[in-house]
């Protein structure tokens, strides 16, 4: 008796959760702008893709990231 009270509870809780995600999304999607993008890196090559400012800064993370890779590349040669 007591345990199927706490699973009828947990259905309860869990498909409440979903009812107030679902509410949450049709509210927030009239007034939302949505920006999206990311990085890939291949080796040493960058690909950016997105919109927003957000695709800046992940430009110039992604080069940079690229120049520390070529610089710890080479320094890594000199060693031998």
């Amino acid at each position: 008796m007591k345990g199927e009270v706490l699973v009828l509870t947990g259905m309860v809780l869990i498909f409440t959760g979903f009812l107030l995600v679902f509410l949450g999304t049709l509210m927030s999607a009239s007034t939302a702008e949505v920006e999206g993008g990311g990085v890939i890196m291949i080796g040493p090559i960058p690909i950016v893709f997105g919109t927003g400012r957000g695709v800046i800064i992940a430009m110039v993370l992604a080069v940079l990231l690229m120049v520390l890779w070529i610089i710890g590349a080479l320094l890594g040669r000199g060693g031998s």
